[in-house]
């Protein structure tokens, strides 16, 4: 019989717990009884989180863009969620979807910040101590906005691409570490996210999943799980995910 991992041995941190697929990947991991670290900047969400799944949940309030909190935060976690051997660098956003001519370059600063800044602040903060164990996986939440344009996905899909090269090089550099590296690369999936890109505008969010049966934070969280509960032989390098009703729209032709 295969014989998974068992998730009882897992401390899990996962940035961006407080919704979407960070929340859904936290409950999968502590009902299946592995200890979880959940991050993100909204309090209340993570107390929320705390009282829902119990004492295998830990809430750890800080912004990933603060790499001096954050390294904090880390360092001084209780010893029973210290030994981190699972980092789920899921944290970010998009920001507005207007042609980069006109985007708002608060926005372009505020992705790079979270996507970039704060995934590569993450990574840092947790690899060494996973090298020194040789036991280890490195999950990130890239997207297909990394592999396929579209209008408007200027400093987002940028973003995603420097998580898809940042992804690859690490496996370089850790082999024969024994530290995984994942990047699972949705597409389409029902969450605050278009919320969060329009900026609080609730009928434009409504409008991109409109008529449609896009993934849900489940249907990544159980990738995630998946790919982190593989024999320590086995690694997803990367992991593209599409709702059915989605595929890649090919080129723009614009005509006289």
């Amino acid at each position: 019989m295969y014989q998974m991992l068992d998730p009882a041995t897992l401390t899990v941190l996962i940035t961006g717990a407080t919704s979407g697929i960070g929340a859904a990947t936290a409950r999968r991991f502590v009902l299946a009884g592995a200890k979880v670290i959940g991050t993100g900047r909204r309090a209340d969400r993570l107390i929320a989180l705390r009282d829902e799944l119990g004492p295998h949940f830990h809430p750890l309030e800080v912004d990933v863009r603060d790499n001096a909190a954050l390294t904090a935060a880390l360092e001084g976690l209780p010893d029973g969620f210290k030994s981190v051997n699972v980092v789920f660098a899921n944290a970010g956003l998009a920001l507005g979807l207007e042609p980069a001519q006109s985007a708002s370059l608060k926005d372009w600063e505020d992705m790079v910040d979270t996507n970039i800044k704060g995934l590569l602040y993450t990574v840092r903060a947790t690899l060494p101590s996973m090298v020194e164990r040789k036991e280890g996986h490195v999950v990130f939440t890239g997207s297909i906005a990394g592999d396929y344009p579209y209008a408007g996905g200027n400093a987002y899909g940028g973003t995603k691409a420097f998580v898809k090269q940042f992804a690859l090089n690490l496996m370089a550099d850790l082999a024969g570490t024994q530290v995984r590296v994942t990047n699972i690369e949705p597409g389409m999936v029902e969450t605050e996210f278009s919320l969060v890109r329009f900026h609080g505008d609730t009928k434009k969010s409504e409008g991109v999943y409109a008529g449609t049966q896009s993934l849900t934070s489940e249907d990544i969280a159980e990738q995630v799980f998946f790919c982190c509960t593989l024999p320590r032989h086995v690694v997803v390098n990367s992991l593209q995910v599409f709702p059915t009703c989605q595929a890649f729209a090919g080129f723009k032709v614009v005509r006289d």
